[in-house]
């Protein structure tokens, strides 16, 4: 199956649908390309390949990959810097969140003469932007978790506090997105299960967050059956192609979708990702639980339609027990202690850090620094809600 989608953006989707990206780039009048991905992917004979087809079809072609993941702002300098270079005229994102994100925000700084932290998604910070110089984009995942891709933001670290920043404007979204299932292959089953997650955390949030927006509702809970569907079967089968695709779909559609907000699932996972580099879909894998429980009160309902949706018994429990097998299945721990060392965590610093993450605005439940105090003992000690 091959398709175009145009839901948020165009979307070319399909098995190797990779070997249309000079197509892309001539759709958007791109001649001189910066391919931004990890110093990880760009040492994958996958990677090496698409870059060897890209070059035969550009006479001018740069390329940056000096990070990893939980990318800095320095990152981002440094690719502004290769982008001005080799005067590059657009940017190719590719890989997994890091990879997506740093090429979104060096392809947006590359037009700014502000440093990026003023235009971290607060307010109206983002009309402080020189919208006429920003780059067009596009974004290649070869993972199925951020759904960066579809995403107006990227998350930064910003070094000097420590601190994951969201950075956003409306012309982050890229112009191209390409959906190809073949790229993820050769995803390890831990890094399926740890994106898979990610992606689930995106749809389901969006679809428990406050507020009246039927599209991004609908986006969410269809994201979740495909998750249901294929992220097991991915993990035991990593060429399956139609569970691929399904998950690639599925992470997209929750970055769509998550518009409408996020929760404190992320607004915890942030701060730890930050200060211990754990991997943002192990970290919202983690909290998932603990945050259902905490919310129950105000999401139960919204949960039981899910369960409607995804053939389980309709009732607040049944999801839960789906959640909790789930991660055992796909060997996520259940505590926060099982992969940080509780003398290293300062529950006070954190709870501080997640209370003012932007995500905090849009938990179903309103909430406090002591909430995320208790939300992170819970998460410590196993104990649910």
């Amino acid at each position: 199956m091959k398709t175009n989608w145009n839901y948020p953006t165009s979307v070319w989707v399909g098995q190797n649908r990779i070997k249309d990206l000079s197509e892309a780039c001539k759709n958007l009048d791109i001649l001189n390309p910066l391919f931004v991905t990890d110093k990880d992917l760009i040492n994958l004979d996958m990677t090496k390949n698409i870059i060897l087809d890209i070059k035969k079809k550009f006479s001018t072609f740069a390329i940056f990959s000096n990070f990893s993941g939980n990318p800095i702002g320095e990152n981002v300098e440094e690719g502004v810097s290769e982008f001005k270079k080799n005067k590059c005229d657009g940017v190719i994102a590719f890989g997994g969140g890091s990879g997506l994100d740093v090429g979104k925000a060096i392809a947006f700084m590359s037009g700014q003469s502000r440093p990026i932290w003023d235009f971290e998604d607060i307010g109206d910070y983002w009309k402080r932007a020189n919208e006429k110089n920003i780059a067009p984009i596009i974004a290649v995942p070869t993972t199925a978790g951020t759904g960066s891709e579809t995403g107006r933001a990227s998350a930064i670290i910003n070094k000097e506090t420590g601190v994951k920043k969201i950075i956003f404007h409306p012309k982050f979204l890229p112009s191209i997105v390409i959906l190809d299932p073949v790229l993820t292959f050769n995803l390890s089953p831990r890094l399926t299960a740890a994106t898979g997650m990610d992606a689930l955390a995106h749809n389901l949030e969006a679809f428990c967050a406050p507020g009246f927006h039927p599209m991004a509702d609908g986006i969410a809970i269809e994201g979740i059956k495909l998750i249901k569907k294929s992220l097991l079967a991915c993990v035991k089968n990593g060429k399956d192609l139609n569970a691929r695709s399904d998950l690639l779909a599925a992470a997209s559609m929750g970055s769509t979708a998550f518009q409408k907000g996020l929760g404190a699932i992320h607004s915890l996972s942030h701060p730890v990702n930050s200060q211990f580099n754990i991997h943002h879909g192990l970290s919202n894998a983690i909290f998932m639980p603990y945050v259902l429980t905490f919310n129950r009160n105000l999401i139960k309902d919204r949960i039981v339609s899910i369960c409607d949706y995804l053939n389980l018994d309709k009732n607040f429990d049944s999801f839960l027990n789906w959640i909790l097998n789930l991660r055992k299945e796909l060997n996520i721990p259940h505590k926060l202690s099982d992969v940080i060392e509780v003398k290293n965590i300062n529950i006070e610093k954190l709870s501080k850090m997640a209370f003012e993450d932007p995500s905090t605005a849009t938990n179903p439940k309103k909430l406090t620094i002591d909430d995320m105090k208790i939300l992170y003992e819970h998460s410590i000690s196993g104990k649910l809600f």
